[in-house]
Parts: C-alpha cells; sequence; structure tokens
C-alpha cells in the first residue's frame, strides 16, 4: 500500500483489532492512519510537518564501505534536490550517543534544510553505534577519539573519492557526542575540514566525572568507566581541549547554558583553550536551552546562524 515508504505499527486495541500506523521514508516525515481489522480498511488520520512537500525534498542514500581496518560501516548521504552528484560540498554530521544511538533511513529536518541550501549531508553509523549488534557497539569503546573518529573521517574520504564531494569544501557539524566528534575529528585531520561545528558537545572528557548529571547514577559512573575508563593520560589524549593546537578548521561553538549532559562547563573549558592560544571562533548560547534547542525561535536562530557559517566557507 506504501511503497517507498517504511511502515511502523505505534498502537493498537487489546484484541488488535485496532492499530495506528505511521508510514514514512527519507522526503516524508510521515503520515498517520487507523488501520482496522474487521472490515479490513484503514483511514488517514494527519501528517507530521504537512507544510513539507515530498517532492521537493532531498533523497537519502544508505550505502557502505570498508574502514581502514577492514570493519564494514553503514552511513547515509543526504543529497540537494537538483544538483549533479559530482564535486558537491560536504557538511559531515555525526550522531550523538555514542553507544546505542544510530542514525536512520528517515526524514531529518536539519540536513533537508542543508540540503535545499545545496550541500550534501553524510551521516556515519560508526563503530559504537546501536542497531547492529553488541559486538559492533563494543568495537566503539574506549575508542571515543580514534577509531571511531577515523570511520567518521575513512567515511568523508570515500564521499570525495567517489568524486560526489569537493574535497576543498568540507565541513563538520553535530550535537552532543556529535559535538564531540566535530572538534575530534577537526583535529585528528585537520586539513580535511574546512570548518567545524559543535553544538552541546563534550570536550573534557576527564570532566564527566566531575560535572554534568551522568556521574550522578552508579549507572552512568559504570557506563563511564566501561566505554572511557579513568585512564588520565588515555582521557587526556582524547580530549579536544588539550589539543586545539592541532586545529586549522574555522570553529563555531553552540551551547544551552542549562545543558545537565554536557554541562555549560564542558563548553566554557573548550572557549578558554580556544583563547589561550588566539584561536578565532565563533560562539553561540541560549540561556534558557539545556541538551539541545526545543524552542521554535531558537531552532531557527541556529539553523539561519549555521546556514551563514556554512555558507561563508561552502559556497563558491
Amino acid at each position: 500500500t506504501f511503497e517507498g515508504h517504511q511502515v511502523r505499527i505505534l498502537s493498537q486495541t487489546e484484541n488488535g483489532d485496532k492499530f495506528i500506523a505511521l508510514a514514512f521514508n527519507d522526503r516524508n516525515p510521515g503520515d498517520y492512519y487507523l488501520f482496522n481489522t474487521d472490515p479490513v480498511e484503514g483511514r488517514y488520520l494527519f501528517s507530521a510537518q504537512k507544510w513539507h512537500d515530498p517532492k521537493k525534498m532531498a533523497e537519502v542514500r544508505p550505502f557502505a564501505f570498508t574502514a581502514r581496518d577492514g570493519q564494514e560501516i553503514n552511513a547515509l548521504l543526504t543529497l540537494p534536490p537538483g544538483k549533479a552528484e559530482k564535486d558537491l560540498p560536504l557538511i559531515v554530521n555525526p550522531h550523538g550517543g555514542p553507544h546505542g544511538p544510530r542514525d536512520w533511513w528517515e526524514f531529518n529536518p536539519e540536513n533537508q534544510f542543508l540540503a535545499q541550501k545545496g550541500y550534501a549531508v553524510l551521516q556515519i553509523n560508526f563503530r559504537g553505534s546501536g542497531g547492529f549488534g553488541d559486538n559492533f557497539e563494543e568495537l566503539g569503546y574506549r575508542k571515543w577519539g580514534t577509531n571511531i573518529q577515523y570511520d567518521i573521517i575513512d567515511a568523508t574520504r570515500h564521499i570525495i573519492k567517489q568524486g560526489i564531494a569537493d574535497a576543498d569544501r568540507i565541513c563538520i557539524s553535530g550535537g552532543s557526542f556529535g559535538g564531540y566528534s566535530a572538534l575530534q575529528s577537526a583535529i585528528v585531520e585537520p586539513d580535511l575540514f574546512q570548518c567545524a561545528v559543535g553544538s552541546f558537545g563534550v570536550y573534557d572528557l576527564e570532566m564527566l566525572y566531575t560535572e554534568g548529571d551522568v556521574k550522578d547514577r552508579k549507572s552512568g559512573v559504570n557506563y563511564l568507566e566501561e566505554v572511557i575508563g579513568r585512564d588520565k593520560k588515555e582521557l587526556q589524549s582524547m580530549s579536544p581541549v588539550h589539543h586545539v593546537d592541532k586545529l586549522k578548521a574555522d570553529i563555531m561553538l553552540v551551547h544551552g547554558a542549562k545543558d545537565e549532559r554536557a554541562p555549560i562547563e564542558q563548553f566554557d573549558a573548550l572557549v578558554e583553550a580556544l583563547k589561550a592560544i588566539n584561536y578565532p571562533h565563533k560562539t553561540m548560547v541560549i540561556g534558557d536551552e539545556g541538551h539541545g534547542f526545543y524552542n521554535d525561535e531558537h531552532q531557527a536562530k541556529y539553523l539561519t546562524q549555521i546556514g551563514e557559517f556554512f555558507d561563508k566557507h561552502l559556497k563558491n
């Protein structure tokens, strides 16, 4: 019935005679339907973000590639509509987590916004991502600043090698762990990225044990000990605050002052490190937001500012 869509059953009656389903894909945020089994019939209810025209939205193309150590990695590439798939400006968008979350083939509002501006967007389900089995997730343990970033970098180079992306017009942007990755990848491979946007990021891994809400639960501390460990030298080697001297990309940092997961102290520490070496950077802090922007006006301001930031570096 819904060709080209995924269908997800959201809820149903106890005896299963009625259920609500969501039909969605990469260009359509989703349409909701009520289905009856006796008689068999379906009825359209409403659409999510119905102001979008799916025909004008960007394709999200799944693909797989082989990382430098032979590990197969899955990824997604959003392609700007109406543009030839050659020498496109590219924004790399690593997801948060890193363990448990993953990127899905679905409608992503921010990536669609960037695609409408003419940018391709790359998402990578790097080692450590959820949804690919426990072994794959554990490959990312204590590899936050190394192997995970290598997957992100290798995916970027794969798209360049395919001729899809222009090697001289690459930026990286993410939120939460993605914000960490934006800075860390720009440190590991400084000549690859022209700009980097870190949003709500963690930039000092040692600080996870002293600031924020993860440390407040025994389960949180156990998690940290398993996935990043307590070795001071290792944590510092994977923390952007200690390696800003390696940066070459133009930097923008975005944060919510009330963030409890990646507290504002993380932002402050990175800004202080950048100022210590007089490294130019742009900042955007919203006083009454937390780990993400949820107010419509704040979201619009965020998209406007990152859009202008990318335009500065990626437009011909």
